[in-house]
């Protein structure tokens, strides 16, 4: 068994186009596992999911919108992704994690592909495999938000940067780093990291490290990437920027703001939400979510060092970039498991070489060992595969769906104030809302609205029902999670909560609801 499935494996390395249908197979199977049984379920995705039908609805591609409210928190080239497939008839419960599976495939088939160019058809191949065993790749590719689709422009910028450093000079290729750099900026601030790899390649040329790309006299050449890369960034930049200078308001004036200076550079300085020590993604994230490859590491340090202390200028960019990714993130003071993800297609290409060597050394004198380690990998491939249609029908519906489905029928479509509301909510609504800001989490404006329009009612809270409203005038509503809301009209108001100022309403309704 053993023998003959690693022949088949050297053929399969042998022939390419043989291996590049087989990655892209498995990428399909693993990652596209259970789609369409999927539902949005999280609120990274019922956000970005109802931001693109809101793009739909109101016509408005420029400047996203959450619940008529502008959604000033990322660029809308991930929205644009799901606006344009649903646009096409793909059913958006779809839709939405396609972007991800398409940005596995290109990564996967990039990573094969500078395997096989660096070292050898065999690494190649081994280097996809690793990328698509690890548990972060499954668990951030499988799920509909803008890290999985932010890959895609990751994979190819650091490709075409490879490419032109280490197998260059390539300067096309170097052209196409920059515009997938380019559009990773609009679709998360952070598409610039691939560019991180200019750095190892500089120390690589100033101490005259062999392996790495010479091109003396170009700079106009450099100057034309960065040109290129803005350019692609232009292509909503300047759209946008000219309808706020021309026709905007207040608000568009303050989303420009946000945009560019907030949620970028104070975000990565000063976050305001997910802060955690440097050493987070060092104990809380790499133990975990880059399994397997974290089990070779005590083997893998030392090899590495001894392939530096060679002057591999290899390992020097793709190890350089590791760390400079890490290093980028930890020093952030805002922390998510997802972001040292671009770090891993590089890390794989690392590890991939030293396999063999490592495979030698752990099963010298332990031959019946293989036959487990073989096994363990078709049951973890089997697992991933197996859990892509075993977790939805475990998840089951989404519970705020279920909840607005209630409430809809609770109240006869009547118009429905939110307060302190999830994305949920609102994706799934199917009457008519009004809210008085996704981050206003005063009641006060509720009341005032619910008595200027007794028709209407309101979801809240059991603090907001105890404050300002009679409980015996409530009715009360369960989620699926077992988190208790209710349903008051003005009738239920106490008389003991005013607001000094109108505040003011944001309006909003489906034409057409998710379900």
């Amino acid at each position: 068994m053993i023998t003959s499935l690693s022949r088949q494996f050297s053929l399969l390395a042998a022939n390419p186009g043989r291996a590049r249908l087989f990655l892209g197979l498995l990428t399909l199977l693993l990652i596209g596992a259970g789609l369409g049984l999927r539902t949005p379920s999280i609120v990274d995705e019922e956000r970005f999911l109802g931001v693109a039908l809101e793009m739909l609805q109101n016509g408005d591609w420029l400047i996203p919108h959450r619940a008529g409210e502008i959604y000033p928190d990322k660029p809308p080239l991930f929205m644009w992704s799901l606006a344009g497939l649903i646009s096409l008839g793909i059913a958006p419960a779809i839709a939405l994690f396609l972007p991800a599976l398409l940005a596995a495939l290109v990564a996967t088939l990039c990573i094969h592909d500078l395997g096989c160019r660096l070292w050898n058809r065999r690494v190649g191949l081994v280097a996809a495999l690793l990328f698509l065993a690890t548990y972060q790749t499954f668990s951030i590719q499988r799920v509909g938000q803008i890290d999985g689709f932010l890959l895609l422009w990751t994979a190819i910028g650091f490709y075409g940067m490879v490419r032109h450093l280490l197998l260059g000079p390539a300067w096309h290729w170097y052209y196409v780093a920059c515009a997938a750099m380019g559009f990773g900026i609009i679709s998360k601030g952070v598409g610039f990291l691939p560019a991180l790899l200019l750095i190892p390649y500089g120390y690589a040329r100033y101490r005259n490290w062999p392996g790495v790309s010479r091109m003396q006299g170009r700079s106009w050449h450099w100057v034309l990437g960065l040109l290129v890369a803005l350019a692609a960034v232009s292509t909503w930049l300047v759209p946008v920027v000219i309808k706020v200078l021309l026709h905007g308001d207040d608000a568009s004036r303050a989303y420009l703001h946000e945009i560019l200076f907030k949620q970028t550079a104070q975000r990565y300085s000063a976050a305001w939400h997910h802060r955690e020590p440097v050493w987070y993604f060092f104990t809380a994230v790499i133990p975990k979510y880059w399994l397997p490859l974290v089990l070779t590491l005590p083997w893998m340090l030392p090899a590495w060092r001894r392939q530096l202390r060679k002057q591999d200028s290899r390992y020097l960019l793709l190890l350089g970039w590791v760390a400079l990714v890490l290093l980028f993130f930890s020093l952030s003071t805002g922390k998510r498991k997802l972001y040292i993800y671009p770090a891993l297609p590089a890390l794989v290409l690392a590890i991939a070489p030293l396999v063999p060597w490592l495979l030698r050394r752990w099963f010298r004198q332990r031959p019946r060992a293989r036959g487990v380690l073989l096994w363990l990998t078709l049951a973890w491939f089997a697992a991933w595969f197996a859990r892509g249609f075993i977790e939805p029908l475990h998840t089951g519906a989404n519970h705020r769906d279920l909840l607005m489905r209630d409430v809809a029928a609770q109240t006869g479509g009547a118009p429905l104030v939110l307060n302190r509301w999830r994305e949920g909510h609102w994706l799934f609504a199917r009457q008519p809302l009004v809210h008085f800001g996704f981050g206003n989490g005063a009641i006060e404006p509720v009341v005032d609205w619910l008595r200027q329009h007794p028709d209407s009612y309101a979801l809240v809270s059991p603090q907001e029902l105890a404050a300002c409203f009679n409980p015996q005038q409530a009715r009360q509503i369960e989620d699926a999670d077992e988190r208790v809301w209710y349903l008051v009209q003005a009738n239920a108001d106490n008389g003991q909560c005013h607001s000094d100022e109108a505040g003011s309403p944001y309006r909003f309704q489906w034409d057409q609801p998710l379900n």
